[in-house]
């Protein structure tokens, strides 16, 4: 099967799943700017996800895109460097036409692994799957916390200042990896010619910084309110 046996094959999978869980994060992130404005609306939609069978399912999907999208990066990756054999090794001055995070994308996403476990245990194990298991609440820093409480576990995480750092550090990586990986994507599966691949990188840039803005915003204005 081309898709598995050649390297365009690898790459259009590797692209079609990194754009899925780009839209994974779209609805993640639409989804939490709700707590900046109600906490109340975002414990709703909380409980409404929570632990049923749709929430469930759709977890379990996300799980094997992010697999599947590791996979094939790794894959590629050793790859390349099989191919490049001894060349790897050797000092060579860098295009200057290349973007950094295009050079980096493994580490970016190693980078972006380490802040996904983070955050699966300060959020999805205290919350989704916790209801899994049976239990009602949780206790955090002294304090219990009903599993649908999304908005008090937000501000019980960003009220202490190393997670708020490591949180921004990890929107970074993460920024780097999605604006390289969303054009790349495109232009792995043929949406892209002489003249969209600029455009494409315009939107991509433009898309991707909004993304992770909404993202960065909840955890400053949580660790703000802790300050006031």
């Amino acid at each position: 099967m081309w898709l598995i046996n050649s390297s365009v094959g690898r790459k259009v999978v590797m692209s079609i799943t990194g754009l899925a869980l780009i839209l994974f994060l779209t609805f993640h992130m639409a989804m939490n700017v709700v707590a900046i404005f109600s906490g109340d609306a975002y414990n709703l939609i909380c409980e409404f996800l929570g632990a049923n069978w749709y929430a469930l399912v759709g977890t379990l999907g996300l799980a094997a895109l992010f697999i599947i999208h590791i996979f094939y990066a790794a894959w590629l990756t050793l790859q390349n460097q099989k191919a490049r054999g001894k060349e790897k090794y050797a000092v060579y001055n860098r295009n200057s036409k290349v973007e950094w995070s295009s050079q980096n994308m493994f580490i970016l996403g190693f980078v972006v692994i380490l802040g996904l476990v983070l955050h699966l245990f300060n959020f999805w194990y205290n919350m989704q799957f916790q209801e899994i298991i049976g239990n009602p609440s949780v206790i955090l820093g002294g304090t219990e916390y009903v599993v649908h409480d999304g908005a008090g576990f937000i501000q019980y995480t960003f009220s202490q200042p190393l997670y708020v750092v490591l949180y921004l550090i990890w929107l970074v990586a993460l920024w780097l990896h999605l604006n390289h990986g969303f054009w790349s994507a495109l232009q792995s599966i043929g949406w892209s010619n002489d003249v969209w691949f600029k455009r494409w990188k315009v939107v991509s840039t433009v898309y991707t910084t909004v993304l992770i803005l909404g993202f960065a915003a909840v955890v400053v204005f949580y660790y703000g309110n802790t300050l006031m």
